[in-house]
C-alpha cells in the first residue's frame, strides 16, 4: 500500500510523529481540502499570536492610542496585516525546501562563504534582542508583582527582582522538554485568555465613565492620517503586527507542526505539488486565523489608551501603564476589573515569554549549525542545542533586566533594530521566492501584489528606522 493511502487508514494526530526537518516518502499525509478541517491543524500561527502580543502590544499600542486618540485605530490593521505576505512567503519557503529562516537568510546573496549579509544582521538584530527580551522579563514581572507583591511593596525592586527570579525559572523548568505540542498548547491557552480578556474590557467601556462611542470607532476607521500623528503612525506600523523575530520563528513552527514532512521531497511529481500545495493553503488560513487573533487584542489594548488614558492627557510608560489603567478601571468599576486587566496583563506577557523561549532557542541553535558547530540533521544533537538555549537565553534575559531595569526603553532599543532587519526579511523572502520556489507553488497574482505591497511598505520602515535611530530625521 502507498504511503499516503496507509497515511489515510492510521489514526491522525494533528503534529507530526517523526522528524519534522527530515523529509522522507513516508511521512506524506493528504491535505485537508475545507476550512473545518484545516482548523485541526491550525497551531504555527497562534505560537506566533501568543508571541506578538505581550509587551509590544501591551504597553506600545495602549501607550499609542493614548497619544493620538482614535484616529489611527485604522492603522492597527493596516500595520499587522500588511506583513502576512511576508510570513507567508517565508513559511511557503520553508514547507517546500524543509528548511528554517535562519538558512533562508544565509542564501540570499551578496554572500562570504557560507554567510549572507541577512545572516548578519540577524545576528546584531539578536544581540540587540538580549535586551529587549529582558523587558518582557520585567513586565510580567511588573504585572505580578501589582497583583501579589513579594518583599516589598508593588514595583519596588525586591518584589520585582524576587518575581523576575521566578518567572525565569518558571519558563526554564517548563519548556525544557522542548516538545512542540506542549508549547503550542499552553500558548493556545493563554492567547484565548488575554484575547477575552482584553476584547471584554475594551466592549465594556462604553458603560463606564470612559465611554467611546461609535462615531469614535468610525473616526478610527477614517483613513485619515493628521500631520501631527506621523511619527506616532510610523512608530505604530513598526511596533505592531509580527516582526522579523516571529517571521523567522514562524518558519520553524509550520515545520514542526508537520506541514513539510507531510508535503514530503519535492520528486517533480503532480503529487508532491498537489499536496505542497495544499499543506500551504492550511498555512495561509492558519496565519490569516493568528491574525485576526493578535490584531482584535492590539485594537483592544489601543482602544484602552484612546478612551480611558487620551481624554485624560495622560501617555504613561512601562511599568506605569500597567499600574495606571489597573487603577483606572478599579475606581470605575470596583476592584474586580483591576484584577481582570492585570489577569489579562499576566496571560499576554506570560505567553510571549512562553513563545519567545523555544522561538529563539531554534534560531540561535540552527545559526550554530550554520556556522559548523553541529549538523543540523542531528535530531540529538539538534534538540540538546535548543535545550541548552531554553535554558542560557531567559538566564541572559534576566541579567539584562535586573541590570537595565527599564522595560520601556529595552524595548525600544529592540524595536529600532527589529524594524531595520525586518526590511532585510522582506528583501529575503522575495528572493526565497523567486529563487527556490518552482511556479506552480508560488500561488497567485494576488500573492504576488501582497508580497509587493508588503516588502515595499517594511522597506520604507526600514529606512526610517536607519535614519531615524542615527538621528538624521525626525518626524514629529
Amino acid at each position: 500500500m502507498p504511503s499516503s493511502e496507509r497515511a489515510a487508514h492510521e489514526p491522525e494526530s494533528t503534529v507530526v510523529a517523526a522528524d519534522p526537518y527530515h523529509l522522507d516518502p513516508e511521512g506524506v499525509r493528504e491535505p485537508p481540502t475545507t476550512w473545518a478541517g484545516s482548523v485541526r491543524f491550525f497551531g504555527p500561527g497562534l505560537i506566533v499570536s501568543a508571541s506578538i502580543v505581550g509587551a509590544g502590544e501591551l504597553i506600545t499600542a495602549t501607550a499609542l492610542g493614548a497619544q493620538a486618540g482614535f484616529v489611527l485605530l485604522w492603522l492597527v490593521i493596516f500595520s499587522t496585516l500588511v506583513k502576512v505576505a511576508v510570513q507567508v512567503e517565508l513559511a511557503r519557503y520553508s514547507i517546500v525546501t524543509g528548511l528554517g529562516g535562519m538558512e533562508g537568510f544565509t542564501r540570499v546573496p551578496p554572500r562570504v562563504g557560507n554567510i549572507g549579509w541577512v545572516f548578519v544582521l540577524w545576528a546584531l538584530l539578536a544581540i540587540s534582542k538580549l535586551v529587549q527580551t529582558g523587558g518582557l522579563i520585567g513586565g510580567l514581572a511588573a504585572a505580578l508583582s501589582i497583583m501579589l507583591p513579594l518583599g516589598s511593596a508593588p514595583l519596588e525592586p525586591t518584589s520585582l527582582t524576587i518575581w523576575a527570579v521566578i518567572v525565569t525559572a518558571l519558563a526554564v523548568v517548563t519548556l525544557y522538554s522542548n516538545r512542540y505540542g506542549l508549547i503550542e498548547k499552553v500558548a493556545v491557552f493563554l492567547t484565548m485568555v488575554f484575547v477575552v480578556v482584553t476584547v471584554v474590557i475594551a466592549l465594556g467601556l462604553p458603560m463606564t465613565d470612559y465611554a467611546y462611542s461609535a462615531g469614535d470607532l468610525a473616526s478610527g476607521l477614517s483613513f485619515s492620517l493628521p500631520v501631527g500623528a506621523i511619527g506616532v503612525a510610523i512608530a505604530m506600523f513598526g511596533l505592531t503586527g509580527v516582526g522579523a523575530e516571529e517571521i523567522t520563528a514562524y518558519t520553524y513552527w509550520c515545520l514542526e507542526k508537520g506541514y513539510a514532512r507531510w508535503s514530503g521531497p519535492n520528486d517533480g511529481s503532480a503529487e508532491y505539488r498537489r499536496r505542497a500545495r495544499g499543506w500551504i493553503a492550511v498555512m495561509q488560513k492558519d496565519a490569516m486565523a493568528s491574525w485576526v487573533v493578535y490584531t482584535l487584542a492590539t485594537m483592544s489594548f489601543y482602544v484602552m489608551g484612546a478612551a480611558v488614558l487620551h481624554p485624560q492627557g495622560l501617555v504613561p510608560q512601562g511599568n506605569d501603564m500597567i499600574l495606571v489603567l489597573s487603577e483606572t478601571y478599579a475606581s470605575v468599576m470596583g476592584d474586580w476589573s483591576r484584577y481582570l486587566y492585570l489577569v489579562g496583563a499576566v496571560a499576554a506577557l506570560g505567553s510571549t515569554i512562553w513563545a519567545a523561549v523555544p522561538s529563539w532557542s531554534r534560531s540561535w541553535a540552527n545559526a550554530l549549525s550554520i556556522v559548523g558547530v553541529f549538523d543540523w540533521a542531528d535530531a540529538r544533537r539538534r534538540n540538546g542545542w535548543m535545550r541548552f538555549f531554553i535554558v542560557a537565553l531567559p538566564v541572559l534575559w534576566l541579567a539584562t533586566y535586573l541590570w537595565i531595569a527599564s522595560p520601556f526603553i529595552m524595548i525600544l532599543i529592540g524595536g529600532v533594530a527589529g524594524g531595520i532587519f525586518l526590511a532585510a526579511v522582506a528583501v529575503a523572502a522575495w528572493y526565497l521566492r523567486y529563487r527556490y520556489v518552482e511556479p506552480e507553488l508560488r500561488g497567485g497574482w494576488f500573492a504576488s501584489i501582497a508580497l509587493g505591497v508588503s516588502a515595499v511598505a517594511i522597506l520604507l520602515l526600514g529606512v526610517y528606522s536607519a535614519l531615524s535611530s542615527a538621528g538624521i530625521i525626525d518626524v514629529g
